[in-house]
């Protein structure tokens, strides 16, 4: 059975504005992520390694969009686009037969310029035209990823102008439809929170004849999306018998691409996407309690009433999942040890139930015989719940304990991603093999001396030419300080990006 993707990324870039001393000074920029591609499997833990300043933290936030990404997409599957009903689905509806007309025109530019790049030898020339045909190449890729991905073969039909007026139709009445359902949701845990807490009759009735109205609402939009479905599928099957119809609606996919959503769109995946983070301290507020700290976010996307007595229980049976005595919800955070605080971190993280857990550098502040509890109160919450985790840290030791495969980055880039043991018993790319060179042992019989990599880190702001990595590796070739290489898969889900495997 084929694992499920959970997470894809694709070409992902975020860049960090230098600041400038002067206006006529050419912006520069901080490269922290410089074109990242893999795909993230539900249930699993992918270890993501590195020296410090690769960008191991950064690739996590903005998996998150904690910080907005520069460029690429990341496509979310936990949810489908119909949960969510988002702006910019609407947005690409509106505008098909305008994106359909400049495909052709987009194609014949790239055909222009790659022509172009394989004549010019002058170094600058040549950085123009590359950066002319990544514009082009990335219209057409969005044009793939947003408008086929959304209507699939209808972007074949000859009146597309009748394709947008019936697509913009379904967007809006599913948009009703999930705002709707969320007031049903909050409106039936208050119900459900007001009968156990003995509130007052009058209050309880107010809410349900609420919920009725909800209720009435939501089926008649519901009617309305059902209908235009139908105009929807007619279409559909006038079309069935185009030669690149089947192949259109295989790509259609419906997929959440993160880096498009709004505020509060992603507001709504919280829930699902989540942080434990590095300083178990600096990322609790010391004015709130454990319990007000749990159960601030379970009040907030309304899984429970505030003040409610199964709010505090739910938080009491989390704490106490998390190895934390029930007793302790009324303590604050500097009552409690590193490892205690980085348990209520854990707490408060997955209380949400969340889909995909980003664990950036969550052990490194503590003793070893402490990390090795939180790592084991991890692996049993995965096996338990089937959360999805990228575990950044820089100990090698601790990733290959927890993680099923294994990232390696290198200035902002991913150099190698395989199984774990894999990357442990036999490292292809000559980074990871420095790194694991340098892992100190007391096995006399796998005991080398250590070769700590030669020179400095390049800085992330002017990074070599060609391949990063060219001015500390020994097997350097001179394709390697001309040539980016190309991220490849070399064996069966064993991606490398090194000329040493150029197909």
């Amino acid at each position: 059975m084929d694992k499920k993707v959970l997470l894809r990324v694709k070409k992902l870039k975020k860049y960090f504005p230098v600041k400038k001393n002067s206006v006529f000074q050419e912006q520069q920029y901080v490269k922290a992520n410089d074109g990242i591609t893999l795909d993230i499997f539900e249930g699993e833990t992918v270890g993501l390694v590195g020296e410090s300043g690769c960008g191991k933290s950064t690739f996590g936030r903005v998996l998150l969009q904690l910080y907005p990404q520069t460029a690429g997409a990341t496509f979310y599957y936990g949810r489908s686009l119909e949960d969510i009903a988002p702006k910019y689905a609407l947005k690409a509806i509106k505008n098909i037969k305008k994106d359909v007309e400049s495909l052709e025109k987009n194609r014949s530019l790239r055909r222009k310029y790659k022509a172009e790049i394989e004549k010019i030898e002058d170094e600058k020339s040549l950085e123009n035209a590359k950066k002319k045909f990544d514009i082009v190449d990335a219209k057409i890729d969005e044009y793939f990823d947003t408008t086929v991905k959304l209507v699939g073969g209808l972007v074949l039909c000859d009146d597309l102008n009748l394709v947008s007026k019936l697509m913009k139709i379904w967007y809006h009445e599913k948009g009703i439809m999930v705002h709707l359902q969320r007031k049903i949701n909050l409106v039936k845990v208050h119900i459900d929170s007001d009968l156990n807490d003995n509130i007052k009759e009058s209050v309880i009735l107010k809410e349900k004849q609420n919920l009725k109205k909800y209720e009435i609402q939501y089926k008649t939009h519901e009617s309305k999306l059902n209908d235009v479905l139908a105009e929807i599928n007619k279409l559909k099957e006038s079309l069935k018998n185009h030669k690149k119809f089947d192949k259109y609606e295989e790509r259609m996919d419906t997929g959440l691409d993160l880096s498009r959503l709004s505020e509060n769109e992603m507001r709504f995946l919280r829930t699902d996407l989540q942080i434990i983070f590095q300083d178990p301290y600096s990322s609790l507020n010391p004015r709130m309690t454990i319990g007000q700290l749990i159960g601030e976010a379970l009040v907030t996307h309304g899984y429970y009433k505030g003040g409610s007595k199964k709010l505090a229980d739910y938080v009491v049976e989390i704490m106490e999942k998390c190895g934390l005595q029930g007793y302790m919800i009324h303590r604050y955070p500097h009552e409690f040890s590193g490892g205690q605080r980085q348990r209520i971190g854990i707490a408060r993280a997955l209380a949400l139930h969340p889909k995909f857990v980003v664990c950036d550098e969550a052990v490194s502040a503590l003793d070893v015989s402490i990390q090795s509890q939180i790592i084991n109160l991890l692996k049993d919450l995965r096996e338990e719940q089937g959360f999805t985790y990228l575990f950044i840290s820089h100990d090698l030791g601790v990733v290959k304990y927890i993680s099923d495969r294994v990232g390696v980055m290198y200035l902002g880039n991913l150099v190698e991603l395989a199984p774990t043991k894999q990357i442990f018993s036999s490292p292809s790319h000559p980074y990871t093999q420095a790194l694991l060179a340098a892992i100190p042992t007391t096995d006399i019989n796998k005991r080398v001396d250590l070769k700590p990599l030669d020179g400095d880190v390049p800085s992330p702001v002017n990074p070599p030419k060609g391949c990063k990595f060219h001015t500390r590796c020994e097997k350097c070739m001179a394709i390697c300080k001309k040539d980016v290489p190309v991220w490849q898969e070399i064996d069966d889900n064993h991606f490398i990006a090194c000329h040493l495997y150029n197909k």
